[in-house]
C-alpha cells in the first residue's frame, strides 16, 4: 500500500466547486508513478529504453464528492503483476476524517516502443513484488 496526499485546488472542479469526475484519473495516475519510483521503477527512464506502460481498462466508483479547498489521500496497491499485465487499486478519502470519496481500479499493458504486449522486465518484477498485495 502506497499514500499520498493531494490538495484540491478551483482547477481541479467543475462550476459548482465539486472535483470534477475525469480529475480522479489523474490522481490515480499521480499515485500510481509515485509507487512505482519509489520501488526504483520509473516510467520516463524505462520509456528511453523502449518499455512503455499503457492503461488498458479504469474503473472508477463516486462514493461521495471532494469539493475546492479539500485535502484527499489517494492509497494505491499494487494487485497483480502477471505476463505484461500490471494492476493497481485506489482508494481515494478526506485526509481529515477520512471519508471516502472514490474506489478503482487500473489495468496496464507493458508493450514495447511498437505498442506491441511484451512481459515485465525481471527487473520490474523484482522491484515491485514485495508491496505485491494478494486474496483480498
Amino acid at each position: 500500500m502506497f499514500k499520498i496526499d493531494i490538495d484540491i485546488y478551483y482547477e481541479d472542479t467543475d462550476c459548482g466547486g465539486v472535483v470534477y469526475y475525469a480529475n480522479y484519473l489523474k490522481y490515480f495516475e499521480r499515485a500510481r508513478t509515485r509507487l512505482l519510483v519509489s520501488r526504483g521503477v520509473d516510467p520516463s527512464e524505462w520509456m528511453r529504453k523502449g518499455v512503455l506502460f499503457t492503461v488498458t481498462r479504469a474503473e472508477v466508483s463516486y462514493k461521495s464528492p471532494a469539493v475546492y479547498g479539500d485535502a484527499i489521500t489517494v492509497e494505491t496497491r499494487l494487485t497483480k503483476l502477471k505476463g505484461a499485465r500490471i494492476s493497481f487499486d485506489y482508494f481515494i478519502a478526506h485526509a481529515s476524517g477520512g471519508r471516502l470519496i472514490v474506489t478503482g481500479e487500473t489495468d496496464m499493458a507493458c508493450v514495447n516502443d511498437k505498442m506491441r504486449p511484451m512481459p515485465l522486465p525481471h527487473e520490474i518484477k523484482e522491484s515491485l513484488a514485495p508491496v505485491l498485495i494478494t486474496g483480498e
